[in-house]
């Protein structure tokens, strides 16, 4: 594991590097915009295409969606109740709630489980992401943003506008594939497979473009102390607790919970921005979180494997 995150700090560490020195004159914020378009319109359908077609699609899918929509919700209901015992303004409250509830599954969650576990566990993430976490967060995650902050879009997107994503057409189309026993072309899978292999490294260095240290102000400290808490430490264990119930092969567990227990996902900085939500202490909410995941990570690995596999 510390072999693993040293790689993923370095290839980070890139992008906070392109952040501060701009090459060429490109700043963070459209380098970010290309390779995230890139990665999310072509790179990832193909590795989702990947996975699902030949992954073991059945009963297990549903425990994932199990374990990732009931800790999140786990989570915002945490969140819910500080941010109302202590009166958090609206827009603030909005930001925690966010920041506590969704982990960065697929941006880091992919890298760190992919090395760590192996290949399979792709298999893992893209179930946990497609299967829990994005359902949520463009439901009740949307309601939340709506509730809390502003909406003034002449036509706001509806609540259900994930299904009508690159990656959702190709997990529908790898999920038909896979049911019916359709066995994908060796030239076909090659070419995936060249695609999907860019998809770790660009993600990472993604996610470094928008780790933005000048977020970190004092005055927030106080704020992002509830999401430290309940994301990387409270959600873990409910986690953990969860999927000892659940009649998953231990290595299956812990690769599910190891996502769960990643940092704050960074797309929560979009939807601050669209409801008008607090978006500077979500923005410092993911670097803190990032930050320390390259401690916390290494410890529930730990756990993990000494309560699953042992």
């Amino acid at each position: 594991m510390n072999s693993t995150l040293i790689q993923m700090t370095l290839l980070m560490a890139c992008g906070v590097g392109w952040r501060i020195l701009k090459p060429a004159g490109l700043t963070a914020t459209h380098v970010r915009h290309v390779l995230t378009t890139f990665v999310y319109y072509l790179l990832l359908p193909a590795m989702v295409l990947e996975v699902l077609w030949t992954a073991d699609i059945g009963v297990q899918s549903f425990h994932y969606a199990l374990l990732g929509m009931s800790s999140i919700i786990f989570a915002m209901l945490c969140s819910w109740m500080v941010g109302t015992l202590f009166k958090f303004e609206h827009k603030r409250l909005g930001a925690l709630i966010l920041a506590a509830a969704f982990p960065n599954v697929t941006y880091l969650g992919l890298p760190v489980l992919e090395q760590t576990f192996g290949s399979w566990s792709r298999s893992v993430v893209i179930q946990m992401d497609l299967f829990a976490t994005a359902p949520i967060l463009f439901t009740i995650g949307i309601i939340v943003s709506r509730y809390y902050g502003e909406d003034s879009a002449e036509n706001p997107k509806s609540a259900l506008s994930f299904l009508n994503a690159p990656p959702f057409w190709a997990a529908a189309i790898a999920v038909i594939l896979n049911l019916n026993g359709l066995i994908a072309p060796a030239w076909l899978l090659g070419v995936l497979q060249k695609l999907s292999a860019a998809v770790v490294p660009l993600m990472l260095f993604s996610l470094g473009l928008a780790l933005n240290w000048k977020a970190i102000v004092a005055r927030n400290l106080p704020y992002v102390m509830p999401v430290i808490v309940i994301k990387m430490l409270l959600m873990p264990v409910f986690a953990i607790a969860l999927a000892s119930y659940l009649p998953l092969e231990g290595k299956y567990k812990a690769a599910a919970v190891l996502d769960m227990a990643m940092p704050s996902m960074v797309l929560g900085v979009v939807f601050c921005d669209r409801y008008r939500l607090d978006s500077a202490f979500y923005a410092m909410t993911v670097t803190v979180t990032t930050a320390l995941s390259l401690l916390t990570l290494p410890f529930w690995h730990s756990v993990l494997i000494n309560e699953f596999l042992k």
